[in-house]
């Protein structure tokens, strides 16, 4: 956070017990959430290789997926498991790609199986991998999105690409604690606008939205009838 400097001592008194008052603030915060920080890495990795790539590819139907680069989470990051030819990728997200205030951010036993179409591989993936690299390095969620911030600004990071969408169609994923799996659907990746562009969030509508202002993008999310495996949603 920028801070203009100040010369006197009793506005550096000041500045300092506003600090440490907005500190302790999320202090309290933290410690009533229910994951307040990283668990041990032991408990985000997937102990079978081969389970979590089957886990990635059901997130896609199989005529996407059986052809898709599949990557899985060791622990120097995200490697490729699977070679791919259609240019879609396959993974399993962990907790760290949610927003900084959501309360599953830490959560290991997030699953969240996703298809990566490619505009979506070349925009939006790297930002999860980049996510990684800064989570395994051991930074802290506020020290990785001021990372992540500086990338976007010096176009480390690429713009989210026109026609950005992923898969989430995987019956065996964990989206959070609250909603298990969720329901099979669709996620497409717009450079941040307000969602009453697309109808989204009002009454009757199919369309969700929701806004990820670190990352300076919308998402919208069209869930649909089946899993990957074709059960229809419910059964």
């Amino acid at each position: 956070m920028n801070r203009k400097f100040v010369n006197t001592i009793a506005l550096r008194s000041l500045a300092l017990v506003v600090v440490l008052g907005v500190a302790w603030q999320a202090q309290a915060r933290d410690a009533k959430a229910p994951y307040p920080s990283m668990a041990p890495l032991e408990q985000y990795l997937m102990v079978d290789r081969n389970s979590e790539i089957a886990l990635a590819r059901s997130a896609a139907p199989e005529s996407i997926s059986k052809d898709a680069e599949v990557m899985v989470l060791g622990r120097r990051g995200y490697e490729t498991a699977v070679k791919g030819t259609n240019g879609f990728v396959c993974m399993v997200e962990r907790s760290w790609t949610a927003g900084i205030n959501d309360p599953d951010f830490w959560n290991p036993k997030l699953r969240g199986a996703i298809c990566f179409n490619p505009p979506a591989v070349r925009s939006y993936l790297p930002i999860t991998l980049k996510k990684t690299a800064l989570v395994l390095a051991g930074l802290d969620k506020a020290e990785m999105f001021e990372k992540l911030k500086e990338a976007f600004i010096s176009k480390e990071l690429p713009a989210m690409q026109v026609g950005a969408m992923s898969y989430m169609l995987s019956k065996q994923a964990y989206l959070s604690d609250q909603d298990g799996h969720w329901h099979p659907h669709l996620m497409f990746f717009i450079p941040q606008m307000d969602a009453d562009s697309w109808g989204a969030n009002l009454r009757g509508s199919p369309i969700l939205a929701s806004v990820d202002a670190e990352d300076g993008f919308t998402v919208f999310l069209v869930p649909v009838a089946k899993w990957s495996d074709g059960t229809t949603d419910g059964e």
